[in-house]
């Protein structure tokens, strides 16, 4: 299919704190647009906290979809995700406004924006539950990252050791396809998706990011993380994707005495760092996206910027 003939499809990715909703919000305000979230936590309710999901005043008047729609107690899937969004996708293009997808997690985006043909594999009922049991051995979750890391090194310094379902799905798609998920991706990489997607993503200096993560998490705090920690902590078995939250674990074991809350919340910024360094590598393997430099520019300059590129795309078309 020619990619002149693909509906326009902006999509505002990068790193965690780079500032995406706020100018995912701005383009909106200038396009006519509604978003779609491409978060992998924020799509769960209960979880707002944990998730810096948007809050009403952050959302500016603009409809926001997929946000705090599962329960924590699911598993939910880059499929289930792709089929929630390109629902939403064509609920907000029949009613002549601009879908823009928003998000950090790149599995999502490329869910929408490329076919993915791993992620339709059968799976094995057997050997999931193999794989997730040995992840609550003791010291499981380090042995099965080190088995994920021994047959595709490039998933394992993407994934934490704690994202034990991706982990876990890595190995899987290995053990039944004999292929790799990296090898996976960067086949599907080959394939044109649906829509003619422009990737935008703000570009940080390294340091000014991180102090951007630092005062994520500080306001984190203020809003109640503590508490909504606790409050999933009072029954985890029926919330297993919390404890896939960055700040769960680490807020969790200061709750339960393990450790000072000064170390929890020193942790928590050091892990969302992480987060944002491997965000960082995914994004910038990706041919398609548009680093934008973000520092010292408002949301509603980098939108203009945006909005620019996006008329030049359609009058291209």
């Amino acid at each position: 299919m020619d990619m002149t003939s693909k509906p326009l499809l902006p999509v505002i990715a990068g790193p965690t704190a780079s500032g995406k909703t706020a100018c995912a919000v701005a383009l909106c305000q200038l396009i006519g647009g509604e978003v779609i979230s491409a978060d992998s936590m924020q799509i769960y309710s209960g979880m707002n906290v944990l998730s810096a999901m948007p809050s009403k005043d952050e959302m500016g008047g603009v409809p926001h979809h997929l946000l705090g729609c599962v329960s924590p107690s699911e598993k939910f899937s880059a499929d289930a995700y792709r089929e929630a969004a390109k629902a939403c996708i064509a609920d907000v293009t029949a009613r002549r406004r601009i879908p823009v997808l928003c998000g950090g997690t790149g599995l999502y985006i490329d869910a929408v924006t490329r076919p993915m043909s791993f992620s339709t594999q059968a799976s094995d009922a057997a050997m999931h539950q193999e794989l997730l049991a040995l992840a609550q051995e003791p010291d499981g979750k380090r042995r099965l990252h080190d088995m994920l890391l021994e047959i595709d090194p490039e998933s394992a310094a993407r994934l934490h050791e704690n994202d034990v379902r991706r982990v876990s799905r890595a190995i899987e798609i290995y053990r039944l396809t004999g292929v790799t998920q990296t090898e996976h991706t960067r086949l599907d990489r080959q394939r044109e998706g649906e829509h003619d997607a422009v990737i935008f993503a703000l570009d940080w200096p390294r340091e000014a990011l991180y102090a951007r993560i630092d005062e994520r998490v500080d306001g984190m705090l203020a809003a109640g993380l503590v508490d909504e920690v606790r409050n999933l902590m009072a029954d985890e078995q029926r919330h297993p994707t919390a404890m896939q939250a960055i700040g769960y674990k680490e807020i969790a074991a200061a709750l339960r005495g393990e450790c000072s809350m000064d170390k929890a919340v020193y942790l928590t910024k050091k892990a969302s760092r992480n987060l944002a360094k491997r965000q960082l590598t995914w994004f910038r393997r990706d041919e398609r996206v548009i680093w934008l430099p973000a520092q010292g520019q408002g949301a509603e300059a980098l939108a203009l910027q945006m909005k620019e590129i996006i008329d030049e795309r359609i009058k291209r078309k």
